[in-house]
């Protein structure tokens, strides 16, 4: 029992899940836990309170890296070969403030930053350590919902799949910036923008199994923005939208995570406040997405979803019900089923690495 991958010097070193939560609302920083791919479940090892509000989290091998989400704005790396995570060094300054999201691209650590509205570029150390602040953009543009996007609200950055590009998802901007990482210098250089419907707020983005495509969630309006991604050129071309509610569906959505499955047919996504995960099949070319069902998150307020390395389970981060649950996915409909649950204070994020 158990998914294994090849550790320090051969030896077999077990998938864990990590689980990120603020510890400005009661929750325990970042946890470290065993997970069982078979039943799905998770059980803590231990944790580290070193970094304040670790909202978003990225491994590496056995290096974990996350954001500290607070006015001051850091990134830290932690040491996870052992079952209590372990600080490597001192956080990181950003430069910027309220980094939300994080990705490893190469040697560096790149954060996007929701307040300032910026992308910072962390070189990493041999060891996985960070060093100083070594470039940062800061994003351009407001949107029409003016309590949301006075300016830019960058929330997201990751790699294409290919490796060759960085996209960044601002919500204040309605857009999506996309650039190219200079892997020796760290220099961030912009190549294009991809503008999005005024005043959805996109907030992250998934891309194809096959890399063609990218699904965008918006956050200000509940739907999805099927997009076409060409990797030799960079550039991202909005085909349509699809709602991740029901119609008819009344009171607060506010869209937080889109996964994608690896045999491309299924799309999910976490819904805070209606507290559903929305299920979207995609048709055999990728270019539309269809809501075929929503279930129950099993919590509130899910600030995240994550899928297993197996693709057989899928996990919601329910921030304010303070847990992390479970389901196990019907590999023929999609829809999932909720099989377990565990107690985490303020949760914000599930990775496995």
């Amino acid at each position: 029992m158990g998914d294994t991958r090849t550790g320090p010097g051969g030896a077999p070193r077990r998938t864990r899940a990590f689980i990120g939560s603020f510890t400005s609302a009661g929750g325990r920083g970042v946890l470290a836990a065993e997970w069982d791919p078979d039943s799905g479940a998770l059980r803590v090892t231990g944790h580290s309170d070193a970094v304040a509000d670790p909202s978003f989290l990225a491994p590496d091998g056995d290096v974990l890296y996350a954001v500290s989400e607070t006015e001051e704005g850091a990134a830290a790396a932690f040491d996870v070969a052992g079952p209590t995570p372990r600080p490597l060094g001192a956080p990181v300054s950003v430069g910027a403030s309220g980094p939300t999201h994080l990705a490893v691209v190469g040697g560096h650590l790149l954060t996007a930053n929701y307040t300032s509205g910026s992308v910072s570029v962390l070189p990493r150390t041999g060891d996985g350590a960070l060093r100083p602040l070594a470039d940062q953009v800061r994003h351009e543009g407001s949107g029409p919902v003016t309590d949301r996007q006075a300016g830019p609200h960058a929330h997201q950055v990751l790699p294409d799949p290919g490796g060759r590009w960085v996209l960044a998802v601002d919500l204040g901007t309605d857009s999506v910036t996309i650039s190219a990482l200079d892997p020796a210098t760290g220099a961030l250089r912009p190549h294009g923008v991809t503008a999005l419907r005024p005043g959805t707020g996109p907030r992250h983005l998934a891309f194809h199994p096959a890399g063609t495509h990218a699904y965008v969630l918006n956050e200000l309006e509940p739907t999805l923005t099927v997009c076409r991604w060409d990797a030799e050129k960079g550039a991202l071309t909005p085909l349509g939208e699809t709602p991740v509610v029901p119609a008819g569906t009344t009171g607060p959505a506010y869209p937080s995570e889109v996964v994608a499955s690896p045999d491309g047919r299924f799309l999910w996504a976490a819904v805070r406040g209606a507290d559903t995960l929305a299920v979207l099949a995609l048709d055999a070319d990728g270019d539309t997405a269809r809501l075929v069902a929503t279930v129950p998150c099993g919590g509130h307020w899910p600030r995240d979803l994550t899928l297993a390395p197996s693709a057989r389970h899928l996990y919601a981060a329910n921030e304010r019900s303070g847990d992390v649950t479970w389901f196990t996915v019907d590999p023929d409909t999609g829809v999932p089923e909720r099989t377990g649950a565990l107690p985490a204070p303020a949760a914000s994020c599930v990775v496995f690495g």
